[in-house]
């Protein structure tokens, strides 16, 4: 293959001083960049985080690139999509990869479509085939396993837990400005009430505890909550509890919600549709509570308990505060 990079690109706020799956996807760049004989290049759209400079020296990143500016700093998403086209237009990357937060299920369509690229979500793997590359992707719910052949120029977007990250050895490298014009970029989307949050997000919980349909009634969902409070976890719920007005979407776990990688994922009541697994599959632990013992839920569960969540949460809720 050419000398045309290839590109991680990170934004949002994560944990640990870097943005959400950078490492992990910088190991996927790394190697990818090592089978193509390509540089390696990382560009960070808003401020800097803590630990970029030191990380991109672990991964064998040769330029790291920051694109600041106050409506990236917003979650702007034409201005994010505006930069990275910029950008992409500048390096002519032989690949653009990113980590699939809720962010880059937005972004990535778009800057492929900007590009004149493919896109590819819910990536696994990638390998280079002569001027094209094989993906490895997962779908319906992480249930399957597809594999994609796409040309130059795609955008691809890796699963959370998709791979363990390995840093190497190397110094820190300083970060260069990439300048972009985004005076006139406007926004298309109308906030018309932020969501707030109390705590941490779905996204960086170590512990989740989601409750579904089975739970009969919206009074009960407070039993969920109980629960993720003596775990010391976040409440999270499916798709038809915020649709029927339950809870409010910023607690949604799936595909149209957010897509989580706890160490532990608890689903009370909730039967296991793959638009839901989409969201906990690359959870280290995941444990099941269903009545019908069929349920598909528990196809994907390491521990699963059959029974009536009504009475079963209330003793988890009781061992928990005990322990």
């Amino acid at each position: 293959m050419s000398q045309q990079p290839i590109v991680v690109c990170s934004f949002g706020e994560g944990r640990d001083g870097l943005p959400p799956g950078a490492e992990e996807v910088l190991h996927i760049g790394r190697n990818l960049a090592q089978a193509c004989e390509a540089p390696l290049m990382w560009v960070i759209l808003g401020p800097l985080p803590e630990r970029a400079s030191a990380t991109a020296g672990l991964y064998g990143v040769q330029n790291l690139h920051q694109i600041d500016d106050a409506k990236l700093e917003a979650n702007h998403t034409d201005a994010q999509v505006a930069a990275l086209a910029a950008y992409g237009k500048a390096q002519t990357p032989q690949a653009i990869l990113v980590h699939q937060t809720l962010e880059a299920r937005t972004v990535a369509p778009r800057l492929a479509a900007r590009l004149g690229g493919a896109v590819v979500m819910n990536g696994i793997s990638i390998s280079p085939i002569g001027q094209n590359f094989e993906i490895t992707a997962s779908a319906y719910g992480g249930d399957t396993r597809v594999i994609y052949e796409v040309g130059p120029k795609p955008v691809l977007a890796f699963i959370p837990n998709a791979v363990i990250p390995e840093p190497g050895s190397g110094s820190a490298i300083d970060a260069e400005p990439f300048a972009v014009d985004l005076s006139g970029v406007e926004e298309r989307i109308e906030v018309l009430e932020p969501a707030h949050f109390d705590g941490p997000r779905l996204d960086d919980a170590d512990i989740i505890v989601s409750g579904g349909r089975g739970l009969g009634s919206q009074d009960n969902y407070s039993l969920i909550e109980q629960l993720a409070e003596a775990l010391g976890g976040i409440a999270g719920a499916s798709r038809p509890l915020v649709d029927d007005g339950w809870v409010d979407s910023s607690h949604q776990v799936g595909l149209t919600g957010r897509i989580t990688r706890p160490n532990l994922y608890v689903a009370i009541g909730i039967s296991g549709a793959s638009q839901h697994m989409a969201g906990c599959s690359a959870a280290k632990t995941i444990v099941a509570v269903n009545r019908d013992p069929e349920a598909a839920i528990f196809q994907h569960a390491r521990f699963g308990i059959v029974g009536d969540a009504l009475e079963i949460v209330p003793e988890l809720i009781r061992a928990a505060s005990a322990g």
